[in-house]
């Protein structure tokens, strides 16, 4: 009849599930997930705004290519002591096995990636670490790679920045990485007695003993939004304390409302802000040295 043209088709009661063959059509990587909103956003559309949640904001994690890429002029950075592996002093077990590994996968040697680059134009010495490579664990060999770059800096007068990322010290390597802190911080301290300019821009997640040394100590202390900082665990901060901590304790915001950085900073604007600091302090420096 006439009128079953204009009828509206039934709903179906359950929803087509898509068959095996479909599922692989679609490419590995086209989607990623937010890890705050849930929502599904194209890897493309991600990656252009910069790995920052379309939707709410969120700060995804970068790894330290991606992170030249993003801060440093094209054509720019020249890597320093990429040469640079760990050994197993203590001869821990299936640890130079598990390096081995990491390095395949994270296509770096280490947990720091260094070197020289410019900032729209102005060149700096810098250092970013990768929590892809053992949670971005500070071992012998990313203290050494820490200190080689901020003794290029004091070297050649040039501003020293790092981009932390880290799970702390590396407890393979014992002591032996708890070690990095001294030096690395005895390097940073001879960079500021010669009139050095040094900028931390902490990021997710920034814990443990490299909290507690370098990424401390900078001129500037920054971070980008929502990054978790601290040295010792939440829980075990509360049960030592036997208080409940806020729900935004240890995060960058809540650190900044505390007076532990300096500002708090948008990742697509972090490059236009460093150029202004290196601006600012490139002829009080000029001045100086």
């Amino acid at each position: 009849m006439l009128k079953d043209f204009f009828t509206k088709p039934k709903k179906k009661k359950y929803a087509t599930i898509p068959s095996e063959a479909a599922k692989h059509d679609v490419p590995e990587g086209l989607m990623t997930k937010c890890p705050n909103c849930r929502k599904i956003l194209y890897s493309k559309d991600l990656e252009k705004n910069l790995k920052v949640c379309l939707h709410c904001g969120y700060h995804l994690k970068m790894n330290a290519y991606e992170r030249v890429e993003s801060f440093i002029d094209e054509g720019t950075f020249q890597e320093m002591d990429g040469q640079l592996i760990s050994e197993n002093p203590l001869g821990f077990p299936g640890y130079l096995e598990k390096l081995e590994q990491v390095r395949e996968k994270a296509k770096m040697n280490e947990a720091v990636l260094t070197g020289t680059g410019k900032v729209n134009g102005r060149e700096i010495v810098l250092a970013i670490m990768d929590s892809t490579f053992i949670m971005g664990s500070m071992g012998s060999v990313v203290g050494e790679k820490i200190t080689r770059a901020i003794e290029e800096a004091d070297k050649r007068r040039l501003p020293f920045i790092i981009f932390t990322a880290s799970g702390g010290a590396r407890m393979q390597e014992g002591v032996l990485s708890l070690m990095q802190m001294a030096k690395t911080s005895a390097a940073l301290k001879k960079f500021s007695d010669n009139g050095g300019l040094f900028i931390t821009i902490m990021t997710h997640p920034t814990t443990g003993g490299v909290t507690a040394s370098f990424a401390s100590l900078g001129d500037y202390n920054f971070s980008e939004p929502g990054a978790l900082i601290g040295f010792a665990g939440r829980r075990i901060i509360e049960q030592t304390i036997r208080e409940e901590l806020p729900a935004e304790f240890q995060t960058a915001e809540f650190l900044l409302k505390h007076g532990q950085l300096d500002a708090v900073i948008e990742r697509q604007e972090l490059k236009e802000t460093i150029t202004t600091v290196l601006e600012i302090h490139g002829q009080v420096g000029e001045l100086q040295w």
